[in-house]
Protein backbone atom coordinates (compact mmCIF):
# COMPACT_ATOMS: atom_id res chain seq x y z
CA UNK A 1 0.00 0.00 0.00
CA UNK A 2 2.19 3.42 -0.96
CA UNK A 3 2.19 6.11 1.43
CA UNK A 4 3.50 9.45 1.62
CA UNK A 5 5.21 10.59 4.65
CA UNK A 6 4.34 13.97 5.54
CA UNK A 7 7.97 16.29 7.23
CA UNK A 8 5.51 16.17 10.52
CA UNK A 9 5.60 12.18 10.25
CA UNK A 10 2.08 11.55 9.03
CA UNK A 11 1.98 8.64 6.40
CA UNK A 12 -0.72 9.50 3.55
CA UNK A 13 -2.35 6.79 1.64
CA UNK A 14 -2.56 7.49 -2.29
CA UNK A 15 -2.76 5.49 -5.31
CA UNK A 16 -1.28 6.68 -9.12
CA UNK A 17 -2.16 4.94 -12.39
CA UNK A 18 -1.73 6.43 -16.03
CA UNK A 19 1.12 8.27 -17.75
CA UNK A 20 1.42 11.81 -18.87
CA UNK A 21 0.68 15.00 -17.63
CA UNK A 22 0.15 14.65 -14.04
CA UNK A 23 -3.67 15.52 -12.38
CA UNK A 24 -3.35 15.41 -8.28
CA UNK A 25 -7.18 14.58 -7.04
CA UNK A 26 -8.02 16.27 -3.54
CA UNK A 27 -11.21 14.53 -1.90
CA UNK A 28 -14.23 15.95 0.25
CA UNK A 29 -15.20 15.78 3.57
CA UNK A 30 -17.19 13.24 3.02
CA UNK A 31 -14.84 11.41 0.80
CA UNK A 32 -11.57 9.37 0.27
CA UNK A 33 -9.26 8.55 -2.83
CA UNK A 34 -11.80 6.43 -3.46
CA UNK A 35 -14.53 9.41 -4.24
CA UNK A 36 -12.16 9.71 -7.63
CA UNK A 37 -12.44 6.50 -8.74
CA UNK A 38 -14.85 7.36 -12.07
CA UNK A 39 -12.11 10.48 -13.01
CA UNK A 40 -8.78 7.47 -12.20
CA UNK A 41 -10.28 5.13 -14.82
CA UNK A 42 -11.15 8.34 -17.30
CA UNK A 43 -8.02 10.70 -17.06
CA UNK A 44 -5.64 7.58 -17.11
CA UNK A 45 -6.51 7.42 -20.54
CA UNK A 46 -4.32 10.19 -21.06
CA UNK A 47 -2.39 11.28 -17.93
CA UNK A 48 -0.82 10.36 -14.82
CA UNK A 49 -3.56 10.74 -11.95
CA UNK A 50 -3.00 10.37 -8.46
CA UNK A 51 -5.67 10.17 -5.43
CA UNK A 52 -4.79 10.36 -1.76
CA UNK A 53 -6.23 10.21 1.63
CA UNK A 54 -6.40 13.13 4.22
CA UNK A 55 -4.77 12.50 7.06
CA UNK A 56 -7.22 11.21 9.33
CA UNK A 57 -8.83 9.23 6.81
CA UNK A 58 -9.05 5.41 5.83
CA UNK A 59 -5.30 4.21 4.74
CA UNK A 60 -3.91 7.32 5.66
CA UNK A 61 -2.71 7.88 9.37
CA UNK A 62 -5.41 8.89 11.91
CA UNK A 63 -3.05 11.38 14.71
CA UNK A 64 -4.37 11.62 17.66
CA UNK A 65 -3.38 14.84 18.11
CA UNK A 66 -5.73 17.98 17.21
CA UNK A 67 -3.01 19.95 15.96
CA UNK A 68 -2.07 17.41 13.14
CA UNK A 69 -5.25 18.73 11.82
CA UNK A 70 -6.80 21.87 9.69
CA UNK A 71 -6.51 24.05 6.92
CA UNK A 72 -2.55 24.79 6.38
CA UNK A 73 -2.03 20.87 7.12
CA UNK A 74 -4.61 20.11 4.23
CA UNK A 75 -2.54 22.73 2.03
CA UNK A 76 0.84 21.52 2.79
CA UNK A 77 -0.59 17.92 1.77
CA UNK A 78 -0.87 18.58 -1.47
CA UNK A 79 2.45 19.82 -1.89
CA UNK A 80 3.80 16.93 0.06
CA UNK A 81 2.09 14.55 -2.46
CA UNK A 82 4.00 15.99 -5.38
CA UNK A 83 7.71 16.49 -3.32
CA UNK A 84 6.90 12.63 -2.56
CA UNK A 85 6.62 11.95 -6.48
CA UNK A 86 8.61 14.20 -7.64
CA UNK A 87 6.15 16.11 -9.68
CA UNK A 88 7.50 19.54 -10.40
CA UNK A 89 3.65 20.54 -11.35
CA UNK A 90 0.27 19.20 -11.93
CA UNK A 91 -3.33 20.06 -12.68
CA UNK A 92 -4.99 19.97 -9.01
CA UNK A 93 -8.34 19.07 -9.22
CA UNK A 94 -10.53 19.40 -5.56
CA UNK A 95 -13.77 18.98 -4.85
CA UNK A 96 -15.39 20.89 -1.75
CA UNK A 97 -12.83 20.67 1.43
CA UNK A 98 -10.20 19.56 -1.08
CA UNK A 99 -11.49 22.82 -3.50
CA UNK A 100 -10.73 24.83 -0.32
CA UNK A 101 -7.15 23.23 0.19
CA UNK A 102 -6.56 23.22 -3.84
CA UNK A 103 -7.30 26.98 -3.87
CA UNK A 104 -5.23 28.05 -1.24
CA UNK A 105 -2.41 25.64 -2.65
CA UNK A 106 -2.80 28.22 -5.93
CA UNK A 107 -2.57 31.30 -3.73
CA UNK A 108 0.33 29.34 -1.78
CA UNK A 109 2.42 27.50 -4.27
CA UNK A 110 1.09 28.89 -7.60
CA UNK A 111 4.40 27.80 -9.23
CA UNK A 112 3.64 24.04 -8.79
CA UNK A 113 -0.05 24.07 -10.58
CA UNK A 114 -0.48 23.60 -14.23
CA UNK A 115 -4.62 24.36 -13.08
CA UNK A 116 -6.84 24.26 -10.40
CA UNK A 117 -10.28 23.11 -10.63
CA UNK A 118 -12.15 24.10 -7.55
CA UNK A 119 -15.74 22.32 -7.85
CA UNK A 120 -18.33 22.03 -5.08
CA UNK A 121 -16.24 24.96 -3.47
CA UNK A 122 -17.48 27.80 -0.83
CA UNK A 123 -19.88 26.20 1.55
CA UNK A 124 -19.83 28.14 4.68
CA UNK A 125 -17.96 31.26 2.79
CA UNK A 126 -19.79 33.65 2.54
CA UNK A 127 -19.65 37.06 5.19
CA UNK A 128 -23.22 36.03 7.06
CA UNK A 129 -23.08 32.47 7.22
CA UNK A 130 -18.94 32.21 8.36
CA UNK A 131 -19.68 31.91 12.10
CA UNK A 132 -22.82 29.89 11.87
CA UNK A 133 -20.66 27.32 9.72
CA UNK A 134 -17.99 27.33 11.64
CA UNK A 135 -20.32 26.77 14.81
CA UNK A 136 -22.17 24.01 13.55
CA UNK A 137 -18.96 21.92 12.66
CA UNK A 138 -17.77 22.07 16.19
CA UNK A 139 -21.26 20.84 16.74
CA UNK A 140 -20.70 18.17 14.25
CA UNK A 141 -17.40 17.08 15.56
CA UNK A 142 -18.78 16.66 19.20
CA UNK A 143 -21.44 14.23 17.81
CA UNK A 144 -19.01 12.40 15.86
CA UNK A 145 -17.25 11.95 19.06
CA UNK A 146 -19.93 10.95 20.53
CA UNK A 147 -21.20 8.49 17.72
CA UNK A 148 -19.38 7.80 15.38
CA UNK A 149 -18.79 8.61 11.55
CA UNK A 150 -21.92 6.47 10.74
CA UNK A 151 -24.15 9.11 12.55
CA UNK A 152 -22.43 11.73 10.56
CA UNK A 153 -22.95 9.73 7.17
CA UNK A 154 -27.05 8.94 8.03
CA UNK A 155 -27.87 12.63 8.89
CA UNK A 156 -26.78 13.22 5.06
CA UNK A 157 -29.33 11.68 3.63
CA UNK A 158 -31.81 14.79 4.18
CA UNK A 159 -29.31 17.17 3.46
CA UNK A 160 -30.24 19.40 0.17
CA UNK A 161 -27.42 19.49 -1.43
CA UNK A 162 -27.13 15.50 -1.40
CA UNK A 163 -30.68 14.88 -1.84
CA UNK A 164 -30.60 15.03 -5.78
CA UNK A 165 -27.97 12.19 -5.22
CA UNK A 166 -30.05 10.31 -3.52
CA UNK A 167 -32.46 10.44 -5.95
CA UNK A 168 -30.79 10.38 -9.24
CA UNK A 169 -28.65 7.35 -8.35
CA UNK A 170 -29.51 5.74 -5.42
CA UNK A 171 -27.00 2.95 -5.28
CA UNK A 172 -24.05 5.47 -5.73
CA UNK A 173 -25.45 7.28 -3.00
CA UNK A 174 -25.56 4.37 -0.57
CA UNK A 175 -21.90 3.52 -1.84
CA UNK A 176 -21.27 7.17 -0.58
CA UNK A 177 -22.50 6.62 2.76
CA UNK A 178 -20.94 3.05 3.28
CA UNK A 179 -17.61 4.50 2.48
CA UNK A 180 -17.97 7.34 4.53
CA UNK A 181 -19.35 5.56 7.73
CA UNK A 182 -16.00 3.33 7.88
CA UNK A 183 -14.10 6.73 7.99
CA UNK A 184 -12.14 7.10 11.55
CA UNK A 185 -13.93 8.91 14.14
CA UNK A 186 -11.06 10.68 15.58
CA UNK A 187 -10.41 11.64 12.21
CA UNK A 188 -13.10 12.67 11.08
CA UNK A 189 -14.07 14.74 14.50
CA UNK A 190 -10.26 16.39 14.44
CA UNK A 191 -10.91 17.12 10.43
CA UNK A 192 -14.46 18.70 11.91
CA UNK A 193 -13.30 20.85 14.37
CA UNK A 194 -9.75 21.83 13.08
CA UNK A 195 -10.37 22.74 9.47
CA UNK A 196 -14.03 22.87 8.91
CA UNK A 197 -14.56 24.93 12.16
CA UNK A 198 -11.59 27.13 11.92
CA UNK A 199 -11.04 28.05 8.56
CA UNK A 200 -11.28 31.19 7.35
CA UNK A 201 -13.75 32.47 4.73
CA UNK A 202 -12.54 32.48 1.34
CA UNK A 203 -13.78 35.98 1.21
CA UNK A 204 -10.83 37.25 2.78
CA UNK A 205 -8.02 36.60 0.64
CA UNK A 206 -10.02 38.56 -2.54
CA UNK A 207 -6.96 40.08 -3.22
CA UNK A 208 -5.04 37.56 -3.40
CA UNK A 209 -7.37 35.54 -5.83
CA UNK A 210 -7.47 39.13 -8.10
CA UNK A 211 -3.83 38.23 -8.74
CA UNK A 212 -3.97 34.41 -8.84
CA UNK A 213 -3.44 34.30 -12.85
CA UNK A 214 -3.11 30.21 -12.96
CA UNK A 215 -5.97 28.93 -15.31
CA UNK A 216 -9.08 27.70 -13.08
CA UNK A 217 -11.89 25.87 -13.37
CA UNK A 218 -14.88 26.06 -11.31
CA UNK A 219 -17.91 23.89 -10.93
CA UNK A 220 -20.93 24.28 -9.16
CA UNK A 221 -24.16 21.69 -8.82
CA UNK A 222 -26.95 24.62 -9.46
CA UNK A 223 -28.58 22.47 -6.32
CA UNK A 224 -25.42 23.32 -4.08
CA UNK A 225 -26.91 26.28 -2.36
CA UNK A 226 -24.16 27.21 -0.36
CA UNK A 227 -21.68 27.03 -3.22
CA UNK A 228 -23.61 29.19 -5.82
CA UNK A 229 -22.48 32.51 -5.10
CA UNK A 230 -19.06 31.81 -3.95
CA UNK A 231 -18.39 29.93 -7.16
CA UNK A 232 -20.09 32.96 -9.11
CA UNK A 233 -17.84 35.44 -7.02
CA UNK A 234 -14.62 33.44 -7.58
CA UNK A 235 -15.69 33.64 -11.09
CA UNK A 236 -15.99 37.03 -11.04
CA UNK A 237 -12.69 38.21 -9.32
CA UNK A 238 -10.16 35.50 -10.32
CA UNK A 239 -8.05 37.46 -13.92
CA UNK A 240 -7.76 33.49 -15.20
CA UNK A 241 -11.17 31.49 -14.18
CA UNK A 242 -14.33 29.96 -16.09
CA UNK A 243 -17.28 28.48 -14.55
CA UNK A 244 -19.04 25.27 -15.27
CA UNK A 245 -22.78 25.16 -13.92
CA UNK A 246 -24.58 21.87 -13.91
CA UNK A 247 -27.87 21.55 -14.07
CA UNK A 248 -30.37 19.70 -11.40
CA UNK A 249 -26.85 18.50 -9.40
CA UNK A 250 -26.27 18.76 -5.54
CA UNK A 251 -22.79 19.14 -3.69
CA UNK A 252 -21.30 15.96 -4.88
CA UNK A 253 -20.35 16.68 -8.16
CA UNK A 254 -18.12 14.48 -9.69
CA UNK A 255 -19.82 11.68 -8.78
CA UNK A 256 -23.45 12.27 -9.18
CA UNK A 257 -22.89 13.19 -12.55
CA UNK A 258 -18.94 11.87 -13.87
CA UNK A 259 -19.61 11.81 -17.18
CA UNK A 260 -20.45 15.80 -17.54
CA UNK A 261 -17.77 16.08 -15.07
CA UNK A 262 -14.83 14.55 -16.34
CA UNK A 263 -15.96 15.77 -19.63
CA UNK A 264 -15.49 19.62 -18.33
CA UNK A 265 -12.56 18.99 -16.99
CA UNK A 266 -11.21 17.19 -20.07
CA UNK A 267 -12.10 20.33 -21.99
CA UNK A 268 -10.47 22.42 -19.63
CA UNK A 269 -7.24 20.49 -19.06
CA UNK A 270 -7.02 19.95 -22.89
CA UNK A 271 -7.31 24.01 -23.75
CA UNK A 272 -4.79 24.83 -20.86
CA UNK A 273 -1.95 22.58 -22.14
CA UNK A 274 -2.75 23.92 -25.57
CA UNK A 275 -2.11 27.20 -24.17
CA UNK A 276 -5.58 28.86 -24.78
CA UNK A 277 -7.32 28.87 -21.55
CA UNK A 278 -6.96 32.26 -21.62
CA UNK A 279 -7.83 35.82 -19.59
CA UNK A 280 -11.17 37.79 -21.24
CA UNK A 281 -10.10 40.30 -23.41
CA UNK A 282 -10.15 44.01 -22.00
CA UNK A 283 -12.30 45.99 -23.61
Amino acid sequence: MPQATTPDGVKLHYEEVGSGSPILFVHEYGGDFRSWEPQMRFFARRHRCITYSFRGYPGSDVPDDASKYGQQHAVGDVRNMLDHLRIAKAHVVGLSQGAFATAHFGLQYSDRALSLTLAGVGSGAERHMHETFKSESTAHARRIRAEGARSYAEGLKTNPARSRFRLKDPRGFEEFLTNLAEHPAIGAAHTMAEYQGKRPSLYDFEAEFRRLDVPTLIVSGDEDGPCLQPSLWLKQIMPNAGLAMFPKTGHTVNIEEPDAFNRAVWDFIALVEAGKWLPAAKG
